[in-house]
């Protein structure tokens, strides 16, 4: 498993704080407006019916998840947000992207940019490192719901292009960007137990860590995922299993 996808299952164990569960809403929220201004309705939009999913299991109050819908409609007036890709390189010259949404660029290139300087590292030029990341979709299933056959059998016959089944609690399905919510809903359909659903940015080749060098890393890796607008973080780094392990302790 890269190493991002093995961070986000040590912090998902973790659990969340207030804060984060604040953030967490914050993400979801915006996540609901863009999906929703491709139609309102959940069962003709895909985009949208894995963002209030993901609302329903984060316990968000249905009010909340209707506001964001109708803002995105425009039967309610809100803020403009706009999706922009931020691409750079981290410290110890990790290739770094940043999936934001925010409602104003100029604030949010600003934030970023100083993270990335702050630790060292440099914000990009558009196209400066996503070319070493491929967009996958990705379904999560619970491995303890599931057998490894059984899944790998309906993956196969639903479309996915493969299933990644080196995960400690879920195994990752993963499709063709546009595949992704045909195949979630035929597992489905098949008794799998989907978790989650959304796109990934899989890197190429990875760049290996010590855990002195792990360390310092994650510590940019956390305050950019942390940065208000930002909803996902990718990055081409591979650190080993023990060394995350005690890393995220």
């Amino acid at each position: 498993m890269s190493g991002h996808s093995k961070w986000s299952t040590i912090k998902r164990k973790k659990g969340a704080k207030d804060a984060a569960r604040g953030r967490a809403f914050t993400r979801l929220i915006r996540e609901i407006t863009i999906a929703a201004r491709s139609g309102g309705d959940p069962e003709a939009n895909a985009r949208l019916r894995t963002a209030v999913a993901a609302a329903k299991a984060a316990n968000m109050p249905n009010d909340n998840i209707d506001r964001a819908i109708k803002k995105g409609t425009g039967e309610l007036e809100g803020e403009i947000i706009e999706e922009i890709l931020y691409e750079g390189y981290g410290p110890l010259g990790v290739a770094v992207l940043a999936e934001a949404a925010t409602d104003n660029r100029n604030r949010t290139a600003s934030e970023i940019r100083h993270i990335f300087t702050k630790h060292g590292g440099n914000l990009g030029a558009v196209g400066s490192v996503v070319w070493m990341f491929d967009q996958k979709g990705v379904v999560e299933v619970d491995r303890e719901r599931v057998d490894e056959e059984t899944l790998l059998e309906a993956a196969l016959e639903a479309g996915a292009e493969d299933v990644d089944t080196t995960g400690e609690d879920r195994f990752l399905v993963l499709t063709a960007p546009g595949d992704l919510h045909q195949v979630a809903s035929s597992l489905e359909k098949a008794g799998i137990p989907v978790v989650d659903v959304g796109l990934d940015r899989i890197p190429k080749t990875t760049k290996p860590l010590s855990e002195s060098e792990a360390e310092k890393f994650l510590r940019f890796y956390e305050m950019l995922e942390e940065q208000d607008d930002v909803q996902k973080v990718f990055g081409n780094f591979e650190i080993p299993d023990e060394v995350m392990e005690k890393l995220g302790s």
